[in-house]
């Protein structure tokens, strides 16, 4: 194996550990059979050479084993999805079930679950309701309520009852595929600082060789000379006899090649992004790549978007003002109407206050601000219609002072406050409240308490976006509202110049460019297709206690890789000097390289046993 390595490296004009333990053994061997066939005599070193293979090999064996832990995570979630399902047909009037393989179900099967069954493809909840253990996607350890209209996901596991969905993603693009796809992409990424290990790992082969050329000719042409330093040095280490005779020259120069070890240089970086991605995705993180996991360790400020990120996101009109002067009934069909237009969480909480139709035409949607159309009927002449931000609707010279009392107050209590107007004219008011999530307070104590800033931005007014800051602990200076989606990334950009490197967490479109501004762009599991494009690392569960998670266990993972490359440059700066005055034999020099990488291997190995620290309240 190692000679054959090395045949290959050489052929190419490269070199690397295989090269070393093929030129130390070889030399081991080659004094020996011509010490042998010569009749030179003295000690014959045939079993040091296949000591050497043995021992190197050994480690390679351990360190395999060690590294199987790393991957795990990964292997467990190729072993999620179940080979068949229970696919529902229909056959001359009569409804029957039907094991198939999960690569011919296609969008709009029908799948029967029974207790136990692990969800074959992601779909949606036709009939039936069941607990469902989400805990290997998300890390969510309690089992999730689902019923008709739920969403299940491929690879989670129904705990009770029976259900009935109707599939809708399939094959690579189910949410298991995607995870799977990064944690593989996140284990063989390369971060920038392993660019230290490569550059040096470059050089270190041919400086190796050079030192052992240059130690067994010292050795051999002047062994009185450097048996004198080796006896000048041995109280400062320790005590042992340096060879002797013809063999010196080659024993040395063999401990040499052998005991230098450039895999651990190399093992330093890949083997923490190894184990730190798998020790992310347990916990239902997605990191992009090494470059992502490296970033996110450096982290010194956190911005937050508000809707859905800090607040749950999922608004509801709380109370609505209606103009007395107008003329027209409930204002709340037209508002619902023009609502229905837009995905926007808001928009979603509006749309559902009526039923009633009414009639709309040249619709258009402006990101940010708010929806118009041209509305005719509902008590209106043919007019123009907005719903939207106050400040937008201002912009267009509506008259909001009517229903000042109404903003001032529910504005205090954290709402935000969406106008309709026709023309010129206020016709309504709604207070939309979206709470903020539980444990938010509780995780800005927590980045603050490792040392970060945290930032809320927001589109809202500044008196809604203060009282949502302080429910969650966020300093008054660092809430910025009544911020347009384009600016969100301008903001970052600010911070940026200041010298912050900036993580933005947000989980809408709107996000996106901010999530690619910034430093590290981080995405909520209801994060939206783009922002998940954009985002470096993606939370699987809503919960944003796994944001100071991620950052944590990152900077755990870069202070990991630190380590071993410290431990790698350091036992090759000590065990080679060592190897080239005599203080190491060929044999303790394969074990030292064995250990050496073990170390390096075991270190990472940490990460798998990584705990998040403790959360400092809600």
């Amino acid at each position: 194996r190692f000679y054959r390595g090395a045949w290959n490296q050489i052929k190419v004009g490269n070199s690397n550990m295989d090269t070393l333990v093929a030129l130390g053994s070889t030399t081991a061997f080659s004094y020996s059979a011509w010490a042998l066939f010569s009749g030179a005599g003295g000690h014959l070193y045939f079993m040091e050479a296949s000591a050497i293979i043995t021992l190197i090999s050994l480690g390679h064996w351990l360190e395999a084993r060690v590294s199987t832990k790393a991957t795990g995570t990964l292997k467990a979630l190729l072993n999620l999805a179940p080979k068949t399902a229970r696919k529902l047909i229909s056959s001359n009037g009569e409804s029957g079930e039907s094991d198939v393989p999960i690569s011919s179900l296609a969008r709009g099967d029908r799948v029967a679950l029974r207790p136990g069954d692990i969800v074959p493809v992601d779909g949606v909840v036709l009939e039936g309701e069941s607990a469902i253990d989400e805990s290997m996607l998300t890390g969510e350890s309690i089992p999730v309520e689902k019923k008709a209209g739920a969403d299940v996901l491929a690879g989670t596991a129904l705990v009770n009852g029976r259900l009935v969905m109707r599939v809708t993603v399939t094959g690579q693009e189910t949410a298991l595929a995607h995870v799977i796809a990064a944690v593989q992409r996140a284990q063989s990424s390369r971060a920038d600082i392993q660019r230290i290990g490569d550059q040096v790992s470059a050089v270190f082969v041919p400086i190796v060789v050079v030192i052992a050329i240059v130690a067994g000719l010292a050795w051999g042409l002047a062994p009185a000379w450097a048996g004198h330093v080796h006896d000048v040095l041995s109280p400062i280490f320790w005590h042992i006899s340096a060879p002797a005779g013809t063999a010196a020259g080659f024993i040395i120069a063999a401990a040499v090649l052998i005991i230098a070890c450039p895999c651990a240089m190399g093992l330093a970086t890949p083997a923490a992004i190894m184990a730190g991605a798998n020790a992310a995705a347990r916990r239902g993180i997605l990191i992009r790549d090494g470059v992502a996991l490296e970033k996110a360790g450096k982290i010194m400020a956190v911005v937050f978007d508000k809707t859905g990120t800090i607040t749950e996101g999922r608004p509801a009109v709380a109370q609505t003002w209606q103009n007395p002067d107008f003329a027209g009934g409930d204002a709340r069909p037209l508002a619902a109407a023009l609502a229905r237009h837009s995905t926007h969480p808001i928009s979603a909480a509006i749309a559902g206050i009526s039923n009633q139709d009414v009639a709309l035409r040249d619709w258009e949607e402006i990101g940010g601000a708010g929806l118009s159309a041209t509305a005719s009927g509902a008590g209106l002449p043919s007019c123009i219609v907005r719903l939207g931000s106050l400040r937008w609707l201002k912009d267009n010279e509506a008259d909001v002072g009517p229903g000042g009392a109404f903003i001032e107050e529910w504005r205090g209590q954290g709402a935000t406050v969406i106008g309709l107007t026709s023309g010129k004219n206020l016709l309504a008011l709604f207070a939309v409240r979206d709470a903020v999530k539980r444990n938010a307070a509780g995780v800005v104590r927590q980045l603050q308490a490792e040392g970060r800033k945290v930032y809320l931005v927001t589109g809202d007014h500044p008196q809604t976006a203060a009282s949502i800051a302080r429910q969650a602990g966020i300093a008054e200076d660092h809430v910025f509202a009544e911020v347009r989606p384009e600016q969100k990334a301008e903001f970052v950009g600010k911070l940026q110049q200041r010298g912050e490197r900036v993580a933005f967490v947000g989980d809408g479109i709107n996000d996106a460019p901010a999530l690619t501004r910034a430093d590290l762009g981080v995405a909520v599991s209801r994060a939206s297709d783009i922002a998940r494009e954009a985002a470096d690392v993606i939370l699987l569960k809503s919960d944003i206690e796994a944001v100071p998670e991620a950052l944590s266990l990152a900077r755990t993972t870069l202070k990991i890789i630190k380590q071993n490359l410290f431990w790698a440059f350091f036992y090759n700066a000590l065990g080679v000097p060592l190897a080239a005055l005599g203080f190491v034999s060929p044999i303790f020099s394969a074990a030292a390289m064995g250990a050496s990488d073990l170390i390096v291997i075991g270190n990472a190995m940490r990460l798998l046993r990584w705990r998040s620290p403790a959360p400092t309240g809600n």
